[in-house]
């Protein structure tokens, strides 16, 4: 038997499927996730938000509005002032009502 030269097995394996479409998807797959990674760093890295006390805040002149605490009674309280017997139902338009309702 011949030996095959190393042209000669290149083009034979250059004819395989595999090698054909196989590799160069595994290479795009693996090279594709570690250059996603290099971008996710640096997406993190610039994203870093910083949090502002009130402060800092009040030393720009801006004051924070205190936030009312909120408990279970008082929002018994809101409920029960609704009127829940007396409500009408409002139909709201449909998209094909849009344009020629012109009330």
């Amino acid at each position: 038997m011949e030996k095959m030269s190393f042209l000669q097995k290149f083009n034979k394996l250059k004819r395989n499927k595999s090698f054909k479409y196989g590799i160069p998807f595994l290479i795009l797959m693996v090279g594709g996730s570690f250059g996603l990674q290099e971008f996710t760093k640096i997406r993190y890295q610039f994203s870093k938000q910083q949090t502002v006390t009130p402060e800092e805040l009040e030393e720009f002149g801006i004051a924070m509005k205190k936030r009312e605490e909120v408990t279970i009674d008082k929002v018994y309280e809101k409920v029960k002032t609704l009127n829940l017997d007396d409500w009408e139902n409002k139909r709201g338009p449909r998209p094909w009502e849009e344009n020629f309702n012109t009330k």
